[in-house]
């Protein structure tokens, strides 16, 4: 993927999506470039958010969604905003499709809240409290 710096200018880096089916609605995506030893910036999406901008524009506020004009079905564009800043990423489809193929197999869309221990889920939000 590319991080978009300026109009003619973008940094090469890597993406790294996990999917837990004990978490199943979301999508945790670690950001870093292959030459740093930096440690990766890592954001926690929606499935269901990344699904739906691979059909249009999709999200609001700190994570944003849409396609790539001018690439096609080739490329889309993922903006995250944070108190730091405000990162601009030209993501692959097919391999965002792919992915989430990939955890329509483990959980599928709309089965999510069979996988989640409701009862467990419940107590750590009254210790919470």
């Amino acid at each position: 993927m590319q991080l978009i710096i300026e109009r003619s200018y973008s940094l090469s880096m890597r993406m790294r999506l996990r999917y837990e089916p004990s978490d199943p609605y979301l999508v945790h995506a670690a950001f870093f470039t292959a030459d740093s030893d930096d440690e990766p910036v890592e954001w926690v999406l929606g499935r269901d958010l990344l699904a739906d901008g691979l059909k249009g524009c999709a999200g609001e506020g700190d994570v944003r969604i849409w396609s790539a004009v001018g690439h096609g079905d080739l490329a889309m564009y993922i903006a995250l905003r944070s108190s730091a800043g405000t990162a601009l990423l030209e993501v692959p489809v097919q391999d965002l499709k792919t992915f989430l193929q990939n955890t329509e197999t483990l959980v599928p869309q709309g089965a999510e809240s069979r996988c989640i221990e409701w009862d467990t889920e419940l107590a750590n939000l009254l210790a919470e409290s």
